[in-house]
């Protein structure tokens, strides 16, 4: 997707071969016209699959994912990270580790939100390692849903997530996958939607 590399390219920034910082336009700060061509983007790259349900994780998952419910016509559902008196029963749940935070965190979807008549498409802001998917695979899984797909904002391809998901069988579409973060620049990997 040309503007969000444009905008990783213009704001985002190499902390480490391994860091990338885009809290100008996603992260912290949201740029709300990109997440509307993000939002058509996925549109886009998803149109052929007969999608009832959008699931992210809290909290920089939220906006991409609203503005693809809004192409799609879907309710969207984000997985809770934080305990809630008012979401404590009825719950599915699975563990994911942060490599930014360092820390392990139990998610968390009310049941009634999913059911085994759904096609879910996750969606998550980044794909490093593949953690924050991988739980949401899993809780789609104990919902019996299907997954019509996993959509991703930004790829690091040289981590191991994007391997991990696609072995796995599932179809995964990143709007801009990073090559490398090396010496502090941001190179993109060469692919077919541009």
């Amino acid at each position: 997707m040309k503007l969000l590399k444009e905008k990783i390219l213009d704001e985002g920034v190499a902390l480490s071969d391994t860091v990338l910082k885009v809290d100008h336009f996603l992260n912290h700060q949201i740029d709300p016209v990109l997440m509307v061509e993000i939002g058509k983007a996925f549109k886009e790259r998803f149109a052929s699959e007969k999608i009832t349900k959008i699931l992210t994780l809290e909290s920089s998952g939220i906006a991409p994912s609203v503005m693809a419910g809004l192409e799609f016509g879907v309710p969207v559902i984000f997985a809770r990270k934080r305990k809630s008196l008012t979401l404590s029963e009825g719950l599915l749940t699975s563990n994911v580790y942060s490599y930014t935070k360092q820390e392990t965190n139990t998610i968390a979807v009310a049941d009634k939100f999913l059911s085994d008549e759904d096609s879910v498409l996750i969606i998550d802001d980044f794909l490093a390692n593949g953690e924050a998917a991988h739980a949401l695979v899993d809780i789609v899984q104990q919902a019996g849903s299907d997954i019509a797909g996993i959509g991703i904002v930004i790829e690091k391809s040289f981590q191991s997530g994007g391997g991990k998901l696609r072995n796995a069988g599932h179809r995964v579409e990143s709007l801009a996958r990073i090559a490398s973060l090396e010496d502090g620049k941001i190179e993109f990997l060469s692919e077919v939607h541009a």
